[in-house]
C-alpha cells in the first residue's frame, strides 16, 4: 500500500508539472536580439518585415527576377527562430520568381509576447493581412507550424493558393500522447492544434513531405493528415531521413512541389 501511494503521488506530481510547464516543453524560442538578427539577415538579403504599426513581425526578401509569380509565407517549427529558415527562400527563389515572407512567433527572436496557440494564430492572421492582396499566397510550413498553416488555409481558403507541409501531424494531442503514453494528454494539453479539422475547410493543392525516420512527429500522423484531406494533394516520403533532416530532402523535391502547385493553377484557369 505504501508503494502504491508513493507511485501515485509521483504520478500526480509529474502530471501537475507537465500541465503547468507544457508550453515551456512545447516552445523553444531563440533569444537572439532583433538588432543581431537584422545584422545577420542583411548579409543574406533579408529585411525586417513590418506591420502597419511599424513593428517587426518577421523577415522579407524580394525576388531577384521581378515580377514575382507568387508570395510565399514560411511558418517555422517550435524551435529556433525564423532566420534559421532562410534556406527555403534560397532554394525556391532559384526555381521561380517569388517574394518570401518568414513569420516570426511572439516570444521568438526579439518579438514581444509569449508563444501559445492563440498568440501564434493571431500572428499568422496578421501576417497574411500584411501581404499584398494582389499577390497569390502560398504557404511553406514545418513541424509545429504545419498546424498553423492548416489553420490559415482553412480560415482563408480563397487567399491561400497552395500549401507545402513538412513533417505535419493530424492533431497535436495524438503526437503528444505518443510521447507521453501514461498521461491523459487530451485533457491536459492546452494547445491542441487540430490540423486535420482546420485543413478540411480548404480545397486547394496540398503538398506533404514526410520523413521515414521521424522521431519527433512519427510518419503515421502526417500520413493521417494526408489521407484525410479531400482536396488535390501529393505526397513525398524520404524514407532514410529524420525530423531535423527533412528541410534538405533529395535534389529535385522542391522543383516537384512547385510543378505540382503550377499544375493545379493551370487546371483552375481551365
Amino acid at each position: 500500500m505504501s508503494i502504491l501511494l508513493i507511485v501515485s503521488g509521483l504520478y500526480l506530481v509529474c502530471a501537475v508539472f507537465l500541465t503547468l510547464a507544457q508550453r515551456r516543453l512545447m516552445y523553444f524560442p531563440c533569444k537572439t536580439s532583433q538588432a543581431e538578427l537584422e545584422r545577420d539577415a542583411a548579409r543574406e538579403g533579408f529585411t525586417p518585415w513590418l506591420n502597419t504599426e511599424g513593428s517587426a513581425i518577421g523577415w522579407y526578401r524580394a525576388t531577384h527576377q521581378p515580377p514575382a509569380k507568387r508570395c510565399v509565407l514560411v511558418i517555422h517549427g517550435n524551435a529556433g527562430c525564423a532566420p534559421d529558415r532562410f534556406h527555403y527562400a534560397y532554394a525556391f527563389q532559384a526555381i521561380e520568381p517569388m517574394d518570401f515572407y518568414l513569420l516570426e512567433y511572439p516570444g521568438y527572436g526579439g518579438r514581444k509576447g509569449k508563444p501559445s496557440q492563440g498568440t501564434i494564430l493571431r500572428a499568422a492572421d496578421e501576417a497574411l493581412k500584411n501581404i499584398s492582396s494582389g499577390c497569390c499566397v502560398f504557404l511553406i510550413a514545418e513541424s509545429l507550424g504545419t498546424g498553423v498553416a492548416a489553420y490559415l488555409a482553412g480560415a482563408h481558403p480563397d487567399r491561400i493558393r497552395g500549401v507545402l507541409l513538412i513533417a505535419p501531424y493530424n492533431k497535436m494531442t495524438a503526437v503528444a500522447q505518443r510521447h507521453l503514453p501514461l498521461f491523459p494528454v487530451r485533457a491536459m494539453l492546452r494547445d491542441k492544434y487540430p490540423a486535420s479539422t482546420w485543413l478540411a475547410r480548404y480545397r486547394g493543392p496540398v503538398a506533404v513531405l514526410l520523413a521515414g525516420r521521424d522521431e519527433v512527429v512519427p510518419t503515421e500522423f502526417g500520413r493521417a493528415l494526408f489521407d484525410g484531406y479531400a482536396g488535390p494533394k501529393k505526397l513525398w516520403l524520404e524514407p532514410d531521413l529524420g525530423h531535423n533532416e527533412l528541410h534538405t530532402p533529395r535534389d529535385g523535391v522542391w522543383e516537384e512541389v512547385v510543378a505540382f502547385w503550377n499544375e493545379h493553377a493551370v487546371r483552375e484557369q481551365k
